[in-house]
């Protein structure tokens, strides 16, 4: 099926513009408009032009290297994929529960990338348009141009990316590509001298982490006619709950509330995700389009991340995440919030939220003691389900009597707002660029609503089969004199 402005009439009359690439995302993406003779934009797709093929590549290999090898997917959140599909081995080998010394330290590690990769969105890829304006002197709009304007920010911004950085390396080894986490729990403790480090640092983090949150709300009010308006629309959320409704980005059940707020399903186990998500795929792009099966794809897609999560949970955990949590809900007056832009707001208070359970963890001597590794009699299947800093990541494999993989789906947060994403490029298309002549900054609000969505497009790019290609033969006025198209 087709949404509003997915697909024109008449394509081939209707003047192109491209956004190519999207900048200061993860990965490589753009965006094309389609814009009639009135410059009113009929058609406006997000594309994802990388191709990767992760799922096909990883079957054969031993179960054990998975871990390691999928955090090439990304250099941004090569921890979520790392502790997703240690998750799903641990059940694949029957090696879950993991013992909780394992389960504590891969907790540190998950809150550790979660802080360094909310830290890196905010400040370094989305404060610039925030604290500028969208239209703002192209060249400034960069963290040398927040640095220049703003040095404070940008220095608790970067060094907050660093703690986030110095929790990853304490617990898998190095700050990417680590090897901490094992099919069945943890190969190594937190030693002393990391430690005494986090444990200095730590209560400067919570605090800048706070200053953060007042400065994201501030841009709120200042200027809420742009904040709650821009790139606003309806839809679901999904996200894990704990079993008591807490916010919980390690673990715990499905949960999907409707555009009301509405509790649709809650507690779906993690092995029984593909009951309740179907894929599909649509061929002017490499990602898939997920969608609820019970509701279809028309009614069925949701939304995932930092703006879910906060509004699904019944409650954070710790109290000033908690506190943010209630005054982000307040904003609502009653009703969900929808604002694309609420994603930062929302972001900040996870980054606060992070910040405190490493503190939490840190007081806890079963970071440095306790048995790390458990056995168990294995089922050849598991899925393994993380809160990942841009939403829920879902890795499933099946493995062999050899021991080698033979089958492996991975659901990627930035694949669940597929549709979210393109829905919010269509919207801004409609309200600030239809009938106008384009500039760079009108432009760039189609950014900035992507952006919002903080999408790793590395991660998310999957295919099987023929890619699709198309060369033409062009002389050096540009006149094409012979096309040649292999569908997929």
């Amino acid at each position: 099926m087709a949404f509003e402005l997915e697909t024109a009439d008449g394509r081939d009359s209707l003047r192109r513009v491209a956004i190519d690439p999207v900048s200061r995302v993860e990965g490589h993406g753009k965006v094309t408009l389609l814009i009639d003779e009135h410059d009113e934009v009929r058609e406006a797709r997000l594309h994802i032009v990388e191709f990767r093929g992760f799922e096909v590549f990883i079957q054969g290999r031993p179960y054990w290297e998975v871990p390691v090898m999928v955090q090439r997917l990304c250099g941004i959140c090569p921890v979520s994929h790392h502790l997703a599909a240690a998750k799903a081995l641990d059940v694949a080998t029957g090696a879950a529960p993991i013992t909780a010394s394992a389960e504590k330290l891969r907790r540190l590690m998950h809150y550790g990338q979660i802080l360094q990769s909310h830290a890196l969105h905010f400040f370094h890829l989305s404060s610039p348009d925030l604290l500028f304006g969208f239209e703002s002197e192209v060249a400034r709009r960069n963290i040398v141009g927040v640095a220049a304007a703003h040095p404070e920010v940008a220095r608790q911004g970067v060094l907050l990316r660093k703690f986030g950085q110095e929790v990853i390396r304490a617990t898998a080894g190095k700050k990417i590509h680590g090897t901490g986490a094992v099919s069945g729990g943890m190969n190594r403790r937190l030693s002393a001298e990391d430690h005494a480090l986090l444990s200095r640092d730590i209560h400067q983090v919570i605090d800048w982490s706070r200053a953060a949150v007042e400065l994201v709300k501030r841009l709120h009010r200042a200027d809420p006619a742009l904040y709650d308006v821009f790139g606003s629309f309806d839809s679901a959320f999904m996200s894990l709950v704990r079993a008591d409704g807490a916010m919980d980005l390690y673990d715990g059940g499905l949960r999907v509330r409707d555009a009301e707020g509405r509790i649709l399903r809650d507690h779906v186990p993690d092995q029984d995700y593909h009951r309740l998500i179907c894929e599909e795929v649509k061929p002017w792009s490499y990602m898939k389009f997920p969608f609820l099966r019970e509701l279809g794809p028309e009614t069925g897609w949701y939304r995932v991340g930092p703006l879910a999560r906060v509004q699904n949970c019944d409650f954070i955990p710790t109290p000033f995440a908690e506190a943010e949590r209630r005054e982000f809900l307040d904003h609502g007056q009653g009703h969900p919030v929808h604002a694309t832009l609420a994603y930062h707001w929302a972001r900040m208070i996870e980054m606060l939220h992070a910040a405190e359970v490493i503190r939490e963890l840190l007081d806890d001597p079963d970071l440095r003691s306790g048995e790390l590794l458990t056995t168990g009699t294995s089922r050849r299947e598991g899925v393994g389900i993380i809160e990942a800093p841009r939403g829920t990541l879902i890795h499933h494999y099946r493995i062999g009597e050899d021991d080698l993989v033979t089958m492996c789906n991975l659901i990627v947060s930035t694949t669940h707002n597929n549709q979210a994403m393109n829905t919010a490029v269509r919207e801004v298309a409609k309200r600030y660029l239809s009938g106008r002549t384009l500039t760079e900054g009108l432009l760039n609000h189609i950014e900035v609503a992507i952006r919002a969505y903080d999408p790793c497009l590395s991660c998310a790019t999957h295919a099987l089969g023929q890619m699709p290609l198309v060369v033409e033969l062009a002389s050096t006025d540009g006149t094409v004199h012979q096309r040649v198209v292999r569908e997929r």
